[in-house]
């Protein structure tokens, strides 16, 4: 059960803090996600070969409205944040070029990370996915 706690013990004990300053908050300045657009294009990629092998693994009839739907979510998620990047006009950045990327790389959460460790970070889920759906056509076709 949750009881409700009276504001003055919340403060005596020091949970109870003023809201940050509107000034102080993030903001969203560079809209561009840091990377490349051939970096970009190549997830996208990667996915629309997944759904590819996919839709000629399991052909069927009943499946050409699902991989269509599919199809258009992943075209959706490739193409809603590109015009996100560039919605307002005082945000349009544009995105990382490939020769930069390549001299300095990008900063991450975790640190400076070099375009190979980059590219690598940003393509493995996307190539893994691919690789899967690549295993699971090939077994259902031995099968």
């Amino acid at each position: 059960m949750s009881d409700r706690f009276a504001k003055e013990m919340l403060l005596a004990r020091g949970e109870v803090v003023a809201p940050p300053p509107i000034d102080d908050r993030p903001c969203c300045e560079d809209r561009n996600f840091g990377l490349p657009a051939p970096l970009l294009l190549g997830v996208f990629a990667f996915f629309m070969a997944y759904l590819a092998v996919m839709w000629v693994g399991f052909a069927a009839e009943g499946l050409v409205l699902p991989m269509v739907v599919n199809v258009i979510f992943v075209a959706a998620f490739a193409f809603v944040p590109s015009k996100w990047a560039t919605m307002k006009p005082a945000h349009r950045d544009r995105a990382l070029d490939l020769d930069r990327f390549r001299r300095h790389g990008i900063e991450t959460a975790t640190g400076q990370t070099s375009a190979g460790e980059a590219t690598t970070l940003v393509l493995l889920l996307p190539a893994c996915i691919l690789f899967w759906g690549l295993a699971t056509t090939t077994i259902a076709a031995l099968v």
